[in-house]
């Protein structure tokens, strides 16, 4: 399976452009019969919008602790995930959360709808 990394691939696009090119990403990972199979894709970004559309989500954190740097990488599932994009609009409300929420399942309609194309 072909890996394409993108490196802040979303600088100079905002939330509605980044939603079309997470759309893009995800298409080329996604495996239809006709089409065989897609390709890995990681992709880092700081647009939930573009975030929003990748099947699995981590956050990468910078610690500096007792003069020393280190780096987590934490996988992030369900609630968490949901969080994590709400801080990624710059949110930490309900209704923040009730946006992301939003995003999520006008995601995985799409995704959807492109498998049953």
């Amino acid at each position: 399976t072909p890996t394409l990394i993108f490196d802040e691939i979303d600088v100079g696009i905002g939330g509605r452009v980044g939603s079309v090119v997470g759309r893009k990403l995800w298409e080329l990972t996604a495996r239809r019969q006709s089409h065989g199979a897609g390709h890995q894709v990681l992709c880092i970004t700081h647009l939930p919008q573009l975030a929003g559309y990748g099947d699995s989500h981590f956050v990468v954190r910078k610690l500096v602790i007792d003069q020393r740097t280190r780096t987590d990488v934490v996988d992030l599932r369900d609630e968490n995930r949901v969080e994590e994009l709400a801080a990624m609009l710059g949110s930490n409300s309900n209704a923040g959360r009730e946006s992301v929420e939003e995003m999520l399942a006008e995601v995985d309609s799409a995704k959807q709808a492109y498998l049953r194309s």
